[in-house]
């Protein structure tokens, strides 16, 4: 299990355009991966990639060259850029290539996702029941969390507000105008306790990292990063996931506290030592709840930690520091990448107005998706 380096990264412009197709943005984000690292698309050895709207990703070879390169297209929801990422660590390191692309692109039109109930393995009544709607469930889920573990609505509205601060130092961010707490608690419940400013929004957007072997990395002249561990995992029983059509007795468990203990076991590091995080805030209460079952804390503590300000850029814990989800929009296809690029941006010391201060060292990044799957990654310098 040799060490996989990070030697590119691109990302293009978060939002909404109206001109500009999700393979436009794909390939603007491969392009700029590609010249980070300093290397022609021809040195590329085997790519993989995916979008939920936006086409298939092997069809970029038109725009990027006809090489002959192995493409394979990566489906997984939210954590398809995440998928991909862990399928080119693994063809790096099983030797298929010494060079590998991983790019995650989207573009969705306005308005909430509207996923079929039978694409997810469910009868047409889960739908008719409106349980196909998300952010019913996002409500539900950070509903009982807060009773069980005495979390307020202020803390969800702090963790907007971080988001919207972050992102307005975020040059590829789509929301850039900061919003207060008060103006979050006061923009209309859409699922109690969560309001309409602390949602993201489907979006459009790309990201790509260029990956390659210890030894390849001697003749490119990006700046690696070492991808300590890139790991995917799908729910287990007795998980309370998006989709899930009824809750198990018992404790519950947690693919994400899965997908982070299996990275970190994978890196040998523990959550304490991380100086950077990115993590899965599909709204303000996906944040708080990842906080502990990624292992930065203990189910409750979140209360004081946002409130102390730790989980700010000059936090003992920055999370989301190019404005996550919240202010970047969800392209689906796209969002895990993006939280690679912006731990390479931040490893790397090139996170111009966000950065972190005293030089990080050690990132983790975190996806989570329907119908429970995530993926994490550790990344060091």
């Amino acid at each position: 299990m040799g060490d996989v380096l990070i030697v590119g990264a691109g990302i293009s412009r978060f939002g909404r355009t109206e001109h500009t197709t999700g393979r436009e943005h794909a390939g603007y984000a491969v392009r700029s991966a590609l010249a980070d690292a300093g290397i022609p698309w021809s040195r590329v050895g085997a790519a993989f990639g995916g979008s939920d709207a936006a086409g298939l990703a092997d069809t970029l070879v038109a725009e990027l060259g006809l090489t002959g390169v192995p493409f394979v297209n990566v489906k997984n929801g939210c954590a398809t850029g995440g998928s991909a990422l862990v399928s080119a660590v693994n063809a790096i390191r099983a030797g298929m290539a010494d060079v590998v692309l991983a790019v995650g692109f989207d573009k969705h039109p306005r308005g909430a996702f509207d996923p079929l109930p039978a694409d997810w393995g469910l009868a047409e009544a889960y739908g008719r029941d409106g349980l196909m709607v998300t952010t019913q469930f996002f409500g539900m889920k950070i509903q009982r969390y807060m009773h069980d573990h005495g979390i307020s609505a202020r803390t969800l509205a702090l963790v907007a507000e971080k988001a919207y601060r972050n992102g307005s130092r975020n040059p590829q961010a789509w929301r850039r105008t900061p919003v207060s707490a008060a103006e979050i608690l006061a923009s209309g419940l859409v699922s109690d306790p969560l309001t309409r400013y602390m949602f993201c929004s489907p979006g459009e957007g790309a990201a790509a990292v260029v990956l390659c072997s210890p030894e390849a990395a001697r003749a490119l002249r990006g700046v690696p990063v070492t991808l300590r561990a890139a790991v995917v995992r799908s729910r287990r029983f007795g998980s309370f996931e998006v989709f899930s059509p009824w809750v198990a007795a018992g404790e519950l468990t947690s693919v994400s506290r899965d997908a982070a203990a299996a990275a970190f076991e994978a890196a040998g590091v523990a959550p304490a030592d991380v100086d950077v995080c990115q993590l899965q805030d599909t709204e303000s209460g996906a944040e708080v709840m990842h906080l502990a079952e990624c292992g930065f804390c203990a189910d409750g503590e979140q209360e004081k930690l946002i409130a102390d300000g730790a989980t700010e850029i000059g936090g003992a814990l920055p999370v989301n520091t190019d404005g996550g989800c919240i202010a970047n929009g969800e392209p689906i296809g796209a969002s895990g990448l993006r939280q690679v690029y912006e731990v390479v941006q931040q490893l790397r010391g090139h996170a111009t107005g966000r950065q972190v201060p005293g030089g990080p060292r050690v990132g983790f990044t975190h996806v989570y998706g329907a119908p429970g799957v995530s993926a994490c990654a550790v990344l060091s310098r």
